[in-house]
């Protein structure tokens, strides 16, 4: 299980555009917490905090414990904004979740067994990662920190399907159709450009000046 994040919040009396700003302006985020058959809650929660857990891993996969008011509320973060330029954090969604939530959430791919890889170690091949999260449904409470994907005894060529890798107990793949997750491919060789010789290059060379001096010639020609 994925650790958590723990923040205080403070519930927002105020909502739109222009309390949402002035709540910026004092280093905070507006949010809302959402879902589990209870209306909605605006909420306001600091900015510094939420911006080093956005950047530490982890966001919309690590159950946060949210104090409101004294009272602590398990969520997990669906969706957020940023400043399109400065990607400054403006808003953040939550959703609230219990141990018997299940959600679907995005994993990230662990590779493992790189060095048993023939494919890498012995034939100079390259690993290409076809999915670097894959799309799993699993307890809110119990989302698994990364999935591993072995590529131990893999040669060039070889690949692993999703239908290989085993996932931890309670964790499904949302599709029951086998994907490529990760393959093992040649290196690519580099074009080998042709060196021109020298007297290719002369010769070149003369017939630009020779095709200058008959243009010098037209020109006079037509010129008289």
């Amino acid at each position: 299980m994925a650790a958590g994040f723990e923040l205080k919040a403070e519930v927002r009396e105020r909502t739109g555009k222009g309390a949402a700003r002035a709540l910026r302006r004092t280093d905070m985020i507006p949010a809302v917490i959402y879902g589990n058959n209870e209306p909605p809650v605006a909420i306001a929660i600091p900015w510094k905090p939420t911006s080093m857990a956005l950047y530490a891993g982890g966001f919309k996969t690590h159950v946060w414990t949210l104090d409101v008011g004294g009272k602590k509320i398990q969520v997990l973060a669906r969706d957020y904004q940023r400043d399109p330029v400065r990607e400054r954090l403006l808003h953040v969604d939550f959703l609230r979740v219990t141990a018997r939530s299940r959600v679907t959430v995005d994993v990230p791919v662990a590779i493992v067994g790189e060095d048993e890889c023939p494919g890498l170690t012995q034939q100079d091949g390259v690993l290409n990662l076809v999915h670097h999260t894959l799309t799993v449904e699993a307890g809110a409470t119990a989302i698994p920190e990364h999935i591993e994907v072995s590529i131990a005894g893999l040669e060039i060529g070889a690949h692993v399907m999703s239908d290989q890798v085993t996932l931890p107990s309670g964790v499904n793949f949302t599709t029951d159709e086998p994907f490529p997750i990760a393959t093992i491919t040649a290196p690519v060789a580099e074009p080998v450009e042709e060196e021109e010789t020298e007297e290719g290059a002369e010769g070149e060379a003369e017939g630009a000046d020779e095709s200058a001096e008959g243009g010098e010639g037209a020109a006079e020609s037509d010129s008289e």
